[in-house]
């Protein structure tokens, strides 16, 4: 069984939420939203030193984190469910693009957005400003990201990926789905088409429920 570090609407939701579609049993070991304090990051620090989710234990004890990593390795030891494109084929390059594009240029901006005194130390006039920013930088990011794909049924095609879930959870964040449709509108059918798979719906409301207001 893999079990898992993670908390509800975070990055761990793509990682389980791709076992769930290759069918693998898993447990939510610790639940830990560590963008709440120190308690919570510290419940992390035994399995990650930087104390951040997702980490992945393998039915073998091996410790993976970086949920990108996770994500790759996940289709690689189960190339049966089919959610990667294979070595050597026409998408597998910007499959891989865009798998390293989203933590390097989006998921790294809620390092700073969890804790703006990470970067504006005790200036909290600093504060609204360097949120905006970020979240003007997140919609960026989505935005060039959109420039560049030509999406069908699924981001890259009709394959559904391990990146049409990580983008399908990570636009639910700050600033919002509203915003990512607004500017990224090529993707919006997508990650739409990815809410609405029948074998997620009970993960989803379990673990990123669509709550009256989600798209805000």
């Amino acid at each position: 069984m893999y079990s898992i570090y993670g908390a509800a609407g975070s990055g761990s939701v793509a990682v389980e939420a791709t076992l769930e579609l290759i069918g693998a049993p898993y447990q939510v070991l610790v639940e830990a939203p560590t963008w709440e304090g120190e308690h919570q990051r510290n419940k992390v620090a035994a399995v990650n030193p930087m104390r951040q989710l997702p980490v992945l234990i393998t039915p073998d004890g091996e410790v993976i984190t970086e949920s990108a990593a996770i994500l790759l390795w996940l289709t690689e030891q189960h190339p049966e469910a089919a959610l990667a494109p294979l070595p050597g084929t026409a998408t597998r390059a910007q499959f891989l693009r865009w798998m390293s594009f989203i933590p390097a240029s989006i998921y790294s901006m809620y390092w700073v957005r969890d804790e703006p005194a990470r970067l504006a130390g005790d200036d909290t006039d600093l504060y609204p400003q360097l949120l905006l920013r970020t979240a003007d930088r997140i919609a960026q990011c989505w935005q060039i990201m959109a420039s560049q794909l030509a999406p069908a049924q699924f981001l890259l095609g009709e394959q559904l990926t391990v990146l049409d879930l990580y983008v399908a959870v990570a636009s639910r964040w700050t600033p919002g789905r509203n915003r990512f449709y607004s500017v990224a509108p090529l993707m919006a059918d997508v990650v739409k088409r990815v809410d609405a798979l029948p074998q997620l719906q009970n993960f989803w409301a379990r673990r990123f429920p669509f709550v009256p207001g989600w798209e805000d």
